[in-house]
């Protein structure tokens, strides 16, 4: 397998909480960005999903935090797809610095929801492979 698609983020000031570290909300945040980055790599923006009549949904998430990012660090967050059978897919996420320290894993459980039947699509692999340009990114 490829090494998974990763985008590095700088910590914000205002993204901080009252002790100086990064806000624990703020990593589910990153996480979401850096989703959204690996779909735009493959050729698929939000437009082109909704255009499509499906839209990318978050059904669980877990972060596990390793050690605190406090202003202006880097973090290179991942973004790495796990298909199997059904309407799911599994996304592994890790956070790590620039020098390769971990900070912080998320991982979850996404689909996509059909908009007009507000139910997931049976395949989402295979809707993905669909509308991306380049499968690499999206492990397809």
């Amino acid at each position: 397998m490829a090494d998974p698609f990763r985008v590095r983020i700088t910590v914000r000031g205002y993204e901080l909480d009252t002790q100086g570290h990064l806000n624990q909300a703020v990593y589910l945040q990153y996480g979401e960005h850096a989703r959204w980055e690996c779909l735009r790599a493959a050729g698929i923006s939000q437009e082109r999903l909704i255009a499509s009549g499906v839209g990318a949904v978050a059904l669980e998430v877990t972060v596990r935090y390793l050690r605190e990012l406090r202003g202006a660090d880097e973090v290179d967050v991942s973004c790495g797809f796990r298909w199997g059978e059904g309407k799911t897919f599994q996304i592994d996420q890790d956070y790590a610095r620039p020098d390769g320290t971990p900070v912080a894993t998320l991982t979850g459980v996404g689909g996509l929801l059909d908009l007009s039947a507000r139910r997931l699509v049976a395949n989402p692999r295979e809707r993905f492979r669909e509308l991306a340009s380049d499968p690499g990114p999206l492990n397809l």
